[in-house]
């Protein structure tokens, strides 16, 4: 007998699963596994939740919307393609655990540690026995072709990796959708069905869209484009990182002094190459604030500071100059370290230039359209897509606010002298 777990969903309302169906039984267990369940404690936006208080979703969250992306788009592509059938388990467990390999504050991991989300995914899924034996209950291979699909070159199934990995893929539908309603910036809501119903398939194999789709994807690249410029690219978020980058450098040049570690965050740190299974599940967001609480107390400066300033949100300042020359920002820079130091600060820590690039869309790694007759790029058929290819780059200079207006006015006079 069936029974059916129901997952209320913000995006997607109601999302249902029936034991009943093997593909769904198989989620249903891999959901309850110790490695997903970890999940709940990775914060979706990292730190952006200092800046949009309600950014405070899970990585499990969105992985259960992408499922939900993909259960619907693997509908659909079934009416078009029946043969296409064959791939629902890879599918499904694809997007499930695609980002089962995320570390503490999710991509912040990738900036402060050395750590790799998707080499971990594809570790995690084709190694740790708990994830491993339950795919293989299902099919011997699923370890193996969910795991290649993690990989960033492999193109093994084009239609599955375009799913999977691309410009407007299952991911990307649910996290524009998911983290525009979670930092309240409705930017316009993606029409996802209409999107979904104009999937078809190409003459080459590959997934494609009918003409009639073109003006939902149109929007769905605009929203990225300004959820990238106004969210994952604001500057509280990159002196976030400065200052979780500051922490762990702090900590790597003072190690002979005496800081409270578990065992697993020590590994994170020093020996990333070394962490294991146990390791990697007991960091998750939790642990790591924990330490920081720890530190912000009971540890050495400059160390204890930067603790302070990120959990009390007493962050540094930042100050665009991506207008600047090169040169112009490394005297910036020196200017800023001078002021830091006659004002007791350790201009190594407090003070540096951050910069960051927002790459536009990807016309080679996306969907191509298929009216029945002819194929062509999204890009050569909409004028609005062609100007969204061009990557975007910034600096920022950051710095202790106590020296904020001498650096402002310092800007302001380079400004007004170039």
């Amino acid at each position: 007998m069936s029974s059916k777990r129901i997952f209320h969903d913000p995006i997607h309302k109601e999302i249902v699963f029936d034991s009943g169906k093997p593909e769904e039984l198989m989620i249903m267990e891999l959901i309850d596994t110790v490695a997903f369940q970890r999940l709940r404690r990775i914060k979706q936006l990292g730190a952006a939740s200092l800046l949009f208080h309600g950014a405070e979703s899970s990585r499990f969250t969105h992985s259960i919307g992408v499922f939900c992306i993909a259960r619907k788009i693997f509908k659909r592509l079934i009416e078009v393609k029946s043969s296409f059938c064959k791939n629902k388990f890879v599918l499904y467990g694809a997007a499930l655990l695609h980002d089962l390999g995320h570390g503490p504050l999710s991509h912040t991991s990738e900036a402060i540690f050395d750590h790799n989300h998707e080499e971990w995914s594809q570790n995690l899924v084709k190694n740790y026995s708990p994830i491993n034996s339950i795919l293989k209950k299902y099919d011997n291979e699923l370890p193996r072709q969910i795991g290649e699909l993690f990989e960033s070159k492999q193109i093994f199934s084009k239609p599955l990796k375009t799913l999977i990995s691309s410009e407007i893929d299952c991911d990307r539908l649910d996290y524009l959708l998911r983290d525009s309603y979670n930092t309240g910036t409705n930017y316009g809501l993606v029409d996802l069905e209409r999107i979904i119903s104009a999937l078809t398939f190409s003459p080459d194999g590959n997934i494609a869209i009918k003409p009639k789709g073109i003006i939902a994807i149109e929007h769905f690249l605009v929203l990225r484009n300004l959820m990238y410029r106004t969210i994952y690219n604001h500057r509280i978020n990159e002196i976030s990182t400065f200052i979780l980058e500051k922490i762990i450098y702090s900590i790597k040049h003072n190690y002979k002094k005496n800081i409270w570690f578990d065992r697993s965050l020590y590994n994170w740190i020093f020996s990333p190459a070394s962490v294991d299974f146990d390791d990697f599940i007991r960091n998750d967001d939790i642990t790591f604030y924990y330490h920081l609480s720890r530190w912000k107390d009971e540890s050495f400066e400059p160390l204890s500071t930067l603790c302070k300033m990120f959990i009390n949100r007493n962050l540094l300042k930042a100050s665009d100059i991506s207008f600047l020359s090169k040169i112009k920002r490394l005297e910036i820079l020196a200017f800023a370290r001078k002021l830091c130091e006659s004002n007791n600060y350790d201009s190594e820590v407090f003070c540096g230039i951050k910069e960051r690039s927002f790459s536009g869309f990807e016309a080679n790694n996306a969907l191509k359209i298929w009216d029945g007759t002819f194929q062509n790029s999204l890009e050569n058929s909409s004028a609005l897509i062609n100007t969204l290819i061009k990557s975007e780059e910034s600096s920022f200079i950051i710095y202790p606010s106590v020296i904020k207006n001498e650096i402002q006015n310092q800007i302001l006079s380079i400004k007004n002298n170039t």
